[in-house]
Parts: structure tokens; C-alpha cells; sequence
């Protein structure tokens, strides 16, 4: 599978309301850093998450965080 699109060189801040949300892992969507399906036929899959609470949460922006969806400064490395 090749690299995901590195969307922004860094995170996403969004205000959350508790529910469920699909998060762009290959970095091709129009509405990230959530999917709107780009990724068909390449191999990639968007991350389901819950949230629980609503708050400010950190989205990765580069694709490339060890804890997807959320940011974990590996935007720092590429």
C-alpha cells in the first residue's frame, strides 16, 4: 500500500459532540480530516471513532500518527 496523502503538516482542532466519526486515513478527502469516500480503490479505510464527550479534540492532519485519529506530533518527523 503506498503512503497516505499528508493532508497538513499538522493537527486538526475540532469541537466534538459525543458520537461516532470516520476519520480520512488516506489523506485524499474534501472534508478532512473526516471521510467523504476519496479513498475508494486505494487501499485505505477511514478510522471509526467514539467520542464520548464533547470537547476540543487534535486530529492528525499528516496520516502518519501511531494513535490515528488523534495527533500524536508525527507531523514533526516528515
Amino acid at each position: 500500500m503506498a503512503d497516505p496523502v499528508c493532508a497538513q503538516k499538522g493537527p486538526y482542532f475540532e469541537e466534538l459532540e459525543p458520537g461516532d466519526y470516520y476519520w480520512c486515513s488516506c489523506g485524499q478527502s474534501k472534508r478532512q480530516p473526516f471521510c467523504d469516500g476519496s479513498h475508494k480503490g486505494t487501499g485505505f479505510e477511514p478510522v471509526v471513532f467514539t467520542v464520548t464527550e464533547k470537547k476540543m479534540y487534535s486530529l492528525c492532519g499528516c496520516k502518519r500518527s501511531a494513535d490515528a485519529p488523534f495527533c500524536d506530533g508525527a507531523h514533526n518527523k516528515i
